[in-house]
């Protein structure tokens, strides 16, 4: 059994040009140092396309390089051992993203929570909404603002995907999200 938060379009497919990266668990762990070298990578591939107009190039490797590094590091952050993988493809004016990694079951407790809340209502709102709660907490975490900034200010779209595995307390997590791009100009 699956259980689904956000938009189910976002997981039919990531197009037929897909880009993967898969950051191993092993000696050098995961950190969030790989974390920035993954989203910058992605990023200025994605960007290239958009080398002829400098600001364009700037805006797309910024936007592109800020959702994908929340995704990996929520990834890194909050996962249950294993891999991560990271796929990313551009259609026309459009860049998707999946991460996919393991979580244990407190964990995607909290976060169904979390999404349950900030999924719900303009995500502009909801983000003052908990820009204001986080500072009446001193230690506020979990918060969603990374995720609740992408979706108000950049327009961006998710979908959470959780799945079931009950016997080694792992569930798997994809984590989809798209973020339209400028159109090119010959």
């Amino acid at each position: 059994m699956t259980t689904l938060y956000g938009l189910a379009d976002l997981t039919i497919g990531t197009g037929e040009k897909v880009t993967r990266l898969r950051l191993f668990e092993g000696p050098l762990d995961l950190s969030f140092k790989h974390c920035g070298i993954t989203s910058d990578f992605v990023a200025e591939f994605a960007a290239l396309r958009y080398r002829g107009s400098r600001n364009l190039y700037r805006e797309v490797r910024h936007n592109i390089g800020y959702l994908t590094n929340e995704l990996i590091e929520n990834a890194v952050k909050f996962r249950k051992g294993g891999e991560i993988l990271v796929e990313a493809s551009l259609e026309a004016n459009r860049f998707r993203a999946k991460v996919s990694n393991f979580i244990d079951k407190i964990a995607a407790e909290r976060f169904q929570h979390l999404l349950s809340e900030i999924t719900t209502g303009d995500p502009g709102d909801r983000l003052i909404e908990q820009i204001e709660a986080n500072a009446a907490q001193a230690n506020a975490t979990g918060s969603g603002l990374g995720l609740l900034t992408l979706m108000s200010d950049y327009g961006a779209h998710f979908a959470w995907v959780f799945g079931s595995r009950e016997q080694d307390l792992k569930i798997p997590l994809e984590t989809y999200a798209s973020i339209t791009l400028p159109e090119i100009s010959n």
